[in-house]
């Protein structure tokens, strides 16, 4: 019965496989997904049409095209998009209004980037007439389930290739022999065993794998890129400021920018005095724990400027609130959630809390420390008058505390007394 049922599957998937004329493959020009490319082209007999995303992982993507085009794909198929702006607007933004760590510490710079890879992965299938979408995640991570999430909510019918789950290339060394077989270039920094894998955009830069797989031993300082060690940053103490608008980062140090221009010029200060480091072990979605090293310079410094601001402009009952819902947003974003009725909903509810955080946030930057030191702002709940020590002239009359404890303590008093019996 097992054989049988072994036997139909695989007629299903090579029917699938004929089926499929054209794939829209998420891109990077690296070993894995030119690889994929060439797997592709010969295992499915489709058309391949590349995408790759420029989301300010600072690296030149003309390559990717050059390879692409080595590889045999047409040059009106091959598309490499600027969506840096996109991705901090729509998506790193909205984020940021929530305050989202996921395990209370990860800033969410992999997870943020899947849902627009995704969609825009979408957009061009549906431009193209492709019957499928094929991503290079593998069947151990998180990725894959961003990807496909992100997929079936916005084309439910769409056809998914994940490689890594079919193929028996199962290790780098058999990708490289893959790649010379069929004359596909490979950098000589590619080939042997690399010492860790790393994933990078605008707001950060993950390391996983190799010399950080075990959790007892420090991070290397080699794996680091995106901040100078904080012994090494500058003695003196940087102080700069962050101007909100309705939650959202509008200028730094007075001068008006973009959202993406903003979160790299956050980034170069972040930089500078090595702040934005994370070694953590976390629960990944599929089940095991991992090990990962981020560095998020520009998005530290501005999740500690938005709470800074929000501790003036939001009310009690609403901050807390918020808080309780940050958790969980934060944990739909990391399990590839983003397109869901509840995150969207949840959306909702933090942009209506937004309508007034807007001010100003002043912090000082030292040493891997971002500190809020000051914080103004038009809409602020902040009363010198009722919280001062000195006299009030009768804004707040302490005797109403009395009965205040009172209510409070009634239920402790009569479970004491209680108990005392």
């Amino acid at each position: 019965m097992a054989g049988l049922g072994y036997d139909a599957a695989l007629a299903d998937r090579e029917c699938g496989m004929s089926d499929i004329k054209r794939v829209v493959l998420a891109f990077s020009g690296g070993l894995d997904t030119s690889v994929i490319l060439k797997w592709l082209q010969q295992n499915y007999g489709c058309e391949v049409v590349t995408f790759t995303a420029d989301l300010g992982q600072g690296e030149e993507l003309e390559p990717a095209r050059a390879k692409a085009r080595l590889m045999g794909v047409r040059e009106e198929h091959i598309f490499i998009d600027d969506l840096k702006e996109e991705f901090v607007r729509n998506y790193v933004f909205p984020m940021m209004r929530a305050n989202a760590l996921y395990e209370g510490l990860y800033l969410l710079g992999t997870s943020i980037a899947r849902p627009l890879i995704a969609k825009r992965q979408i957009e061009i299938a549906r431009a193209v007439g492709a019957d499928a979408v094929s991503h290079g995640a593998t069947g151990k991570g998180n990725d894959q389930v961003r990807f496909e999430l992100g997929y079936y909510a916005l084309a439910p019918d769409i056809r998914v290739i994940a490689p890594w789950r079919e193929w028996d290339l199962t290790s780098r060394t058999a990708l490289i022999a893959f790649a010379e077989a069929h004359q596909i270039p490979v950098p000589k920094d590619k080939r042997g065993e690399s010492p860790f894998s790393t994933d990078a955009n605008i707001l950060h830069t993950s390391s996983e794998g190799k010399v950080l797989e075990d959790p007892w031993e420090e991070v290397p300082p080699h794996v680091y890129s995106r901040t100078v060690n904080p012994e090494d940053a500058p003695d003196a103490p940087q102080v700069i400021t962050v101007d909100f608008e309705r939650g959202d980062a509008v200028a730094v140090n007075g001068e008006g920018m973009s959202p993406a221009t903003l979160l790299a010029k956050l980034n170069d200060l972040g930089r500078i005095h090595g702040i934005g480091r994370l070694d953590l072990v976390e629960n990944r979605f599929v089940g095991m724990k991992s090990r990962g090293m981020y560095e998020t310079p520009g998005g530290t410094i501005l999740h500690l400027a938005h709470r800074g601001v929000e501790q003036l402009t939001l009310d009690r009952g609403a901050a807390h609130l918020k808080d309780e819902l940050g958790p969980r947003y934060a944990e739909l974003i990391y399990n590839g959630f983003w397109f869901s009725p509840e995150r969207e909903m949840l959306q909702a509810a933090i942009d209506h809390s937004q309508a007034k955080v807007s001010g100003t946030v002043r912090l000082k930057l030292y040493k891997g420390g971002a500190h809020v030191i000051g914080r103004k702002s038009p809409n602020s709940l902040y009363s010198e008058k009722v919280v001062t020590f000195e006299d009030d002239a009768g804004a707040y009359d302490q005797r109403d505390a009395e009965g205040f404890i009172k209510l409070n303590a009634l239920r402790l008093r009569l479970v004491g007394r209680r108990d005392a019996r």
